[in-house]
């Protein structure tokens, strides 16, 4: 798999790499990208044996919210059937693994997890990537990751997992410090099992009984920035080695390819902060709101629709000073220097881990020329 594929005339300063389930950790949690969600009981088989996903590299198939109660039995047996038929297409040479998307399930709760790992085998560990882990709270913490450590040992794979922090415990003020406090103590000796740390903006909006529209960014929510703002500052330290991914963006809307040549030299960013109309108010919505993600440390974003991966996955990707800078920082043994466009100081120590995670956002998304390349990317 490649990032930012879609537009095979766009004229990359360094192309993305390619990827899959096997790469290592380091870059792999930098590659999850727009992540999509859908439920457990829907028939993808066809379209990923036919690689007609498109621009689409992870996804979750949910056992959890996605569903009713009623259906995970039969979600359970239509996910073990998808990874069966998908390992024996690559027995047989029809798919290779590089063209498999990330597969990962969203369990119910611990004890269908449970159950659930007692229906796997080496088979389906072969072609799924991990689990995703919800309302995630220091009491169940040891038991999902013990739960994954065991199925890993079992099959000698590499199945990460991915836990959401939702629910009143952190949206709660008064209790939010000491349950980030424990989990951060519980997971870290399954470190190298978690791919990435997710949150839950829908369900910490629905504590405090907002949502934001299209016009508004959930961190101008104040309450759920503030919830947002504490996990970052948990997960997402210079010394922990976690990736964080950002909120899901709930509003989809097509666009039309007509009339769309006046906009490829626009400076996005600046059309974003100003809020100008870019190409209609929900895809304008999730650029501004990624273009936020980004700047405070977010890799990737949850997603419920398609048509917003190759918005998500193109504005991952890094602008040629970016990459210089980050280059530059990394190495230079210290001090301060003067950045190759001349236009900002780089301090070496201070600026190091930023330039660490720019450039490996660059190796999975792409380096592109300028910030008028976005749009080139996404829409040319």
């Amino acid at each position: 798999m490649k990032h930012n594929s879609f537009n095979p005339n766009f004229q990359f300063f360094k192309e993305p790499v390619n990827f899959n389930k096997f790469t290592d950790k380091s870059l792999l949690q930098y590659c999850l990208g727009g992540t999509l969600y859908m439920p457990g009981t829907k028939d993808i088989l066809q379209k990923i044996l036919t690689k007609s996903l498109g621009p689409l590299t992870s996804m979750v198939m949910c056992f959890e919210d996605a569903i009713k109660e009623e259906d995970v039995l039969a979600a359970e047996e239509n996910v073990l059937s998808h990874l069966e038929a998908i390992h024996t297409a690559t027995e047989q040479q029809q798919i290779s693994i590089d063209d498999i998307p990330l597969i990962f399930l969203r369990v119910r709760n611990t004890e269908q997890f449970a159950r659930f790992a007692s229906k796997l085998n080496a088979k389906h560990a072969d072609v799924l990537s991990g689990f995703v882990f919800p309302k995630f709270y220091s009491h169940n913490a040891k038991a999902y990751l013990q739960q994954l450590s065991d199925i890993n040992a079992a099959f000698g794979a590499s199945l990460y997992g991915m836990p959401i922090l939702e629910g009143r415990t952190i949206a709660y003020r008064e209790s939010r410090t000491r349950e980030l406090n424990l989990i951060a103590e519980i997971v870290e000796p399954f470190k190298d099992l978690l791919l990435n740390v997710r949150v839950g903006g829908t369900d910490f909006s629905a504590i405090f009984g907002v949502r934001r529209g299209m016009n508004i960014s959930i961190y101008e929510i104040l309450t759920v920035r503030d919830c947002l703002s504490d996990i970052l500052n948990f997960f997402n330290r210079d010394n922990n080695d976690y990736t964080v991914s950002a909120p899901v963006w709930e509003y989809f809307m097509a666009y039309k390819q007509d009339n769309i040549e006046h906009l490829l030299e626009d400076d996005i960013h600046q059309s974003l902060l100003s809020r100008s109309k870019i190409i209609n108010p929900a895809i304008d919505g999730l650029l501004r709101e990624v273009l936020i993600d980004k700047a405070n440390g977010f890799v990737g974003k949850t997603i419920i629709h398609p048509s917003h991966i190759k918005f998500v996955n193109g504005m991952q990707a890094i602008t040629r000073e970016e990459y210089e800078d980050a280059s530059q920082i990394l190495n230079t043994s210290g001090g301060v220097v003067k950045s190759s466009k001349s236009n900002k100081m780089n301090e070496i120590n201070p600026h190091r881990s930023w330039a660490q995670q720019t450039i490996k956002r660059g190796e999975a998304y792409g380096v592109v020329e300028n910030e008028a390349s976005y749009l080139k990317l996404i829409l040319g």
